[in-house]
């Protein structure tokens, strides 16, 4: 764990609503429909995928899934273009199955109490690596707890 600032991030992102147990089908539902928008206009420098996170209900997690990009760009239908904000981030790098992931927020959350963080509502996950071609015990994930005050 540590504490870190970011610079703002340009984004194409679909916002939705959905249980947890349907995340995965969704990301990559929606990734490709990213990857395939990108394709179409031309946009070739972009950053790593993510998921931002607005909510913790399982059964209706109100999710932004997104690719960073290098450029702005509007977007079209459901995609919209959006500037991540940065700032400073209580920041965590989980490497390992996404199942074990739990472990890692616990480890987080533990951080934010002892240092007297508060972090904003939202959060996101950056996804260095992709389980289409990596084994899961290599998988890294990138955590952001965008900070509000206290560091």
């Amino acid at each position: 764990m540590e504490i870190k600032s970011v610079k703002d991030q340009n984004a194409l992102v679909v916002r939705l609503t959905t249980p947890a147990w349907e995340l995965p089908k969704v990301i990559g539902e929606v990734y490709g429909e990213l990857m395939a928008y990108m394709g179409r206009k031309g946009i070739k420098d972009m950053g790593m995928p993510f998921v931002l996170y607005h909510n913790m209900d399982m059964n209706a997690l109100d999710v932004e899934i997104g690719w960073q990009i290098n450029e702005k760009d509007s977007g079209e239908g459901r995609i919209k273009g959006r500037v991540v904000p940065g700032g400073k981030v209580v920041y965590a790098l989980h490497t390992g199955p996404y199942s074990t992931m739990e472990n890692t927020y616990k480890k987080v959350m533990a951080f934010i109490g002892e240092k007297g963080i508060k972090t904003a509502e939202w959060m996101y996950e950056i996804y260095l690596n992709s389980p289409e071609n990596t084994p899961e015990e290599e998988l890294k994930t990138e955590i952001y707890f965008p900070i509000i005050s206290g560091a």
